[in-house]
C-alpha cells in the first residue's frame, strides 16, 4: 500500500476546496450563461450518506441560484472508484460534476494499484462544499484509549 503524501494531500484539499455555489462561467462573450441545462451531480455513494445529504443541499442551493436544475445522481460502489470513473469520462463541460471526498480523490489512489482513470489528471477542482468530519471508535472493552495507543497496539499485533 503507497503512502500519501503530503502533495497528494494538498492537491485533494485544493480539489475539495474548490467546488462552489458560485456559478461557473465562460470566458467567451459570445456564448449562452452557464447552465443552459440541468447540471449533474455525481455522488459515487449510495444515497443517505453525509457527501448525499451534502450533494443534495448543494444541489437545491445552484437550482435556485441558477434557475436551472442540478440534479443528484447516486453511482455507488466500488469504494467510490464507480461514479469517479463516469465523471472522468464524462464530456469536460461543466454540467458532470463529481461530488468528491477525501476517499475517492485521497485515498484510493493509494489503496487501489489502478484507477480507470489518471486520477492525478482526471479532474478539475471546483469548490468546497462541506467539511465532514471523521471520527474513530472501537468498543469500550477494547485496549487502545487513544490514537497513539492504537498505533502502537497496530505495531505490536499486525
Amino acid at each position: 500500500m503507497r503512502t500519501p503524501t503530503r502533495a497528494a494531500a494538498l492537491a485533494f484539499i485544493g480539489f475539495a476546496a474548490t467546488f462552489a455555489l458560485a456559478p461557473l462561467h465562460h470566458a467567451a462573450h459570445a456564448q449562452s450563461a452557464f447552465p443552459a441545462r440541468p447540471v449533474t451531480l455525481i455522488v459515487p455513494f449510495s444515497p443517505g450518506g453525509g457527501t448525499d445529504i451534502s450533494a443534495r443541499a448543494l444541489a437545491n442551493k445552484l437550482s435556485t441560484k441558477w434557475g436551472q436544475s442540478a440534479i443528484v445522481e447516486n453511482r455507488p460502489g466500488a469504494g467510490g472508484i464507480i461514479g469517479a470513473d463516469a465523471v472522468a469520462k464524462a464530456k469536460p463541460d461543466g454540467y458532470t460534476l463529481l461530488i468528491a471526498n477525501v476517499g475517492t480523490q485521497s485515498i484510493n489512489p493509494y489503496l487501489y494499484a489502478k484507477l480507470p482513470y489518471k486520477w492525478e489528471t482526471a479532474f478539475a477542482p471546483v469548490s468546497l462544499v462541506c467539511e465532514l468530519p471523521f471520527v474513530l471508535m472501537a468498543s469500550p472493552s477494547f485496549g487502545p484509549n487513544s490514537v497513539k495507543e492504537l498505533v502502537a497496539f497496530g505495531k505490536a499485533e499486525p
